[in-house]
């Protein structure tokens, strides 16, 4: 598993409320910090325009830098936005109708909590990735499932989608939930909320992903030596 998986990367949500301009400078400290994935557009509280005018302003700064802007919750937003995808959770749109909105190309998520037959149900629907937490406790939402490491472990042994870690993690707490399998971890309070700034938090996240990487390697090459 971790020794033949993809790298893990980084699923960037955005604070619960933001001030546009500032943020939007914010977002592009810690894109500049390292790799990347995906910036979620989470303001759920937000009208549909402040919406939008959030998508339109942060768009430029993620397509930049390669990484993909997804709107939380609203498919129709999203797709009037031209954002590159939706997460949906599991009282939202339903998958089938995000993706008749977003189109086939877009990117279509969606919330599992803890349980693999959510996830199987979504990914055989045609999912781009399934999303697993909370994994620790948060104080960006109430969460309504508790999620451990062993699901990850099972869905990276029965699946090639994509799965997403997500809940409370940090640089200090992220390493077993990459090491369970994790393809993504998704962060909130963890990037925004660090001490030395949105861009040293993607560094350190970064590093601790890249040293589970080489450690998976040496792994591998332990069970696999070259012939003598």
């Amino acid at each position: 598993m971790a020794d033949t998986r993809p790298r893990t990367r980084l699923y960037l949500i955005t604070p619960p409320a933001i001030d546009v301009p500032v943020f939007a400078d914010d977002l592009a400290r810690a894109l500049d910090g390292g790799d990347v994935a995906s910036v979620q557009l989470r303001l759920k509280a937000a009208g549909d325009d402040a919406v939008l005018r959030a998508a339109e302003a942060l768009m430029p700064a993620c397509h930049a830098r390669d990484v993909a802007l997804i709107v939380n919750d609203r498919p129709d937003l999203a797709a009037k936005a031209g954002a590159d995808g939706v997460h949906v959770g599991q009282d939202d749109a339903s998958y089938r109708d995000a993706r008749a909105m977003m189109g086939a190309d877009a990117i279509v998520g969606v919330t599992c909590h803890n349980s693999r037959h959510l996830a199987m149900a979504a990914s055989d629907a045609g999912a781009d990735y399934v999303a697993f937490g909370a994994f620790f406790p948060t104080a960006t939402k109430d969460p309504k499932a508790r999620a451990d490491l062993e699901t990850l472990r099972i869905w990276q042994a029965m699946t090639v989608v994509p799965c997403v870690a997500i809940g409370g993690i940090t640089v200090d707490n992220c390493r077993p939930v990459v090491e369970a399998g994790a393809d993504f971890v998704a962060v909130v309070a963890g990037v925004w909320n660090y001490p030395d700034g949105p861009g040293a938090a993607v560094a350190a996240f970064n590093a601790v992903f890249d040293d589970v990487a080489v450690s998976g390697q040496a792994k591998a090459f332990s069970k696999n030596p070259l012939p003598e």
